[in-house]
Formats: structure tokens, sequence, C-alpha cells
């Protein structure tokens, strides 16, 4: 992905509340974890329940998280910190450089997306060997491997990361170990639900994407993504769409050749904007999708139910 608007106002760091937990501190008796988006917090809130504090450094719905610029407040968070979590693959460089020590204990997700199980941090490669690093400088949201970097959206990955988490969280503190694991099982059956309940369900569909965010969730469903690739990629670097993309594209919607646009509002433009507003002109269904948790969720599992089922009921359509 590549940089898009400008902040929507300044994120302080004092108010960035993750998960509905204050600000971590040391004398909470709690575990401190700092994430770099509320995605990532929310799963390590559901893992570590009570005995966990999470900040997340972002957390406006708003806002792109690509645009970030880390403060010194986010380094002294990351540096008092028990665990760190971040997605990794180019997508939050920003988190990866807050890093400063091979013994902070962290869970980085874009690596987890080819493993079946997690490893503890302590067997893994430090931050400045990690695959984050290996992304080519620029905008930030380079694909590694030509993978999507939004894992968040694949199921699996999640489930993985809440493993590692747990396993993290349990080095942190022993005693836990037992809730934390079953915490985590919870989670992970809760996971498999929503993979049933999109497993197919467009398949001999099409879909066409202001971005391809939602790429892993999409792939699940089983409905064909026709998203001119010209198209796809201006729109990640931020650059002018080619006429002929944007034509196809076009085409695309005006002629109800595809059963659903996917809008990620959080990095929309002019070109985005008029794409869905043709798409809605048509008649065809347009669904949200974010790049962290919006305002009125619980936590990850009712943020992704709720865009399973509206993938889900406009696929069916």
């Amino acid at each position: 992905m590549t940089l898009r608007n400008a902040l929507v106002g300044t994120l302080a760091v004092v108010s960035l509340a993750a998960c509905g937990t204050s600000t971590p501190s040391s004398d909470s008796g709690k575990i401190q974890v700092v994430a770099s988006t509320n995605v990532w917090g929310s799963v390590v809130k559901a893992v570590g329940g009570d005995d966990v504090e999470v900040k997340s450094l972002l957390d406006d719905p708003s806002a792109d998280p690509h645009s970030y610029e880390s403060k010194p407040a986010d380094a002294a968070l990351v540096k008092d910190a028990k665990l760190v979590v971040f997605n990794g693959g180019g997508y939050d460089d920003f988190f990866a450089k807050l890093i400063t020590s091979d013994a902070t204990k962290k869970v980085e997700a874009f690596p987890l997306r080819d493993h079946g199980h997690a490893e503890p941090s302590s067997s893994a490669a430090p931050a400045s060997q990690a695959p984050t690093s290996e992304a080519p400088a620029g905008d930030g949201h380079d694909h590694e491997h030509g993978e999507n970097e939004h894992v968040w959206y694949d199921l699996h990955t999640v489930g993985a990361v809440a493993e590692a988490a747990a396993t993290e969280l349990a080095a942190i503190a022993p005693d836990k170990k037992a809730a934390f694991e079953k915490n985590a099982a919870d989670f992970a059956a809760k996971l498999e639900e929503l993979e049933k309940k999109v497993e197919g369900v467009g398949a001999g569909k099409k879909i066409a994407a202001t971005e391809p965010i939602a790429h892993y969730l999409v792939d699940a469903s089983g409905a064909q993504d026709v998203t001119p690739e010209a198209f796809s990629k201006a729109i990640e670097e931020e650059s002018d769409v080619p006429a002929a993309a944007l034509a196809e594209m076009n085409q695309l919607v005006d002629g109800k050749q595809v059963n659903v646009l996917l809008e990620n509002t959080q990095t929309e433009n002019q070109v985005t904007k008029q794409v869905v507003e043709k798409a809605k002109a048509a008649g065809i269904p347009v669904v949200v999708v974010t790049e962290t948790l919006p305002e009125g969720v619980t936590g990850y599992l009712d943020w992704m139910s709720k865009q399973v089922d509206a993938l889900s009921q406009a696929l069916k359509a």
C-alpha cells in the first residue's frame, strides 16, 4: 500500500485508548502491551483479558494508518512494554523502528502468514532482521514476496497471532498460562465459525475493490477479484490512475459486471469516491472495509463478524 490522506487531526498519545483500556502504567499490576493498531491490540486483549493493559498507537477510524508518523512518546511506550504486537510486511514500519531492544518480546503478524504455529519471539530474528525491515524504502506499503500485507483479513493468520500472544504472555506470567491458552482457544473457535460462514459464499461471483485490503477474505469467499491491476497499483501508490484502467473500472461498474464493490473508507480519494457513486447508481452493493476497528465495535471478533456478514449478504444478493 502507499501513503494516502493525512491523518485527520493530531493523534496525541494521551488520547489513544486501545480496546477500552487506559494508558499502560507500570504500577497497575497488569502486563503492559503496545500494539501498532487497535486491530492487533484487540486480538491481544482477547487473549490476555483483565491481565493485560493494551495501548494501540493507531485507533482513529477516520484516519489513514499509512500516514502515521511516530512520536517520542510512542518510543517511550514501546520501550517500557512487556510485549509489542505489530503487523509487519511493510505495513507499519514506523512501529518496527521503535523496537530498539532484541530482548523485547514481540509478535509480528505477517511472518505468521506462512506458518501454522507461532514461535516464541526469543527464538525469532530481532526486529532489525525481521521481514518488516526488508520492505523496500519509500511509501512503507510495499508487498513482500508478492503477498498482500493486510493479514488481519486472513483468519488463519489472526489465529496464529492469538496463539503467539498466548505464548509470549505465558512467558511473562507463567501462573496465568492456562488462562491465556484457554482464551486463545476460545478466540480460535470463534474464528473458525467465521471461516465457515464466509467459505465459498462468493463462488461464481465477481468483486471489484477500491483497494485490495480484504484480499484474504475475498479469497476465502471464493469470489473473483476482477479489479484492473493498473487501477489497484495506482491507488496503492497514490499516483494518477491510467485512463485505460479507470475506463476499465468504470465499465465493470457501469456495466454491472461485478456483484459487489469493496470500499476502503480510510483511504478514499476523488477517484474512489466516483467509483463508489457509480456502483451505488448501478445498484451494486457496496461493502465497507477498514484498516482499524471503527467506533461501536467491542473487539476484533465483533468487527470482523460484521464485515463477514456484510460481504456474505452482498454476495448472496
